[in-house]
């Protein structure tokens, strides 16, 4: 069993693997960068490290993060190429799910989303998206 820190991007319930999750935050003053791609919500100060935030509602192409009606989370990445945030619209919960149940990305999830989700799990009721992290962050160094 695989365990999944969960969260909400506009509609999609999306997961990523435990041990890629630093930490989960409420939101965080961000300072907006001039001329950054559209997908850069800015910066936030994490205990003294700066850290970039991406906006996950636009690199998913389902609108900006933080819309939906609440504050925002930062979702912390902590690998080889240091802390990256990516802002989603709110948290879930940590799950276990079995690797015996990944299936390929739904047909249904279109143009960037269809690149940066790896596949899905079925659980009771809806689909975990299995977000690729690999790619989200070489598609932010």
């Amino acid at each position: 069993m695989l365990q999944y820190c969960t969260f909400w991007v506009g509609e999609l319930f999306i997961g990523i693997e435990v041990s890629r999750v630093q930490e989960v935050l409420s939101h965080s003053s961000i300072t907006p960068v001039p001329l950054a791609p559209v997908h850069v919500k800015g910066l936030i100060n994490l205990r003294g490290h700066i850290v970039t935030a991406i906006d996950m509602g636009i690199r998913l192409d389902v609108g900006r993060a933080g819309l939906a009606g609440g504050d925002m989370m930062h979702v912390i990445l902590n690998d080889d190429q240091g802390l990256l945030s990516l802002v989603v619209d709110r948290a879930g919960d940590v799950v276990e799910v079995d690797q015996e149940t990944h299936e390929g990305p739904p047909e249904t999830l279109q143009g960037e989303a269809r690149r940066l989700i790896r596949g899905a799990f079925k659980l009771e009721g809806r689909l975990l998206l299995d977000l690729d992290v690999d790619y989200v962050v070489a598609l932010s160094g």
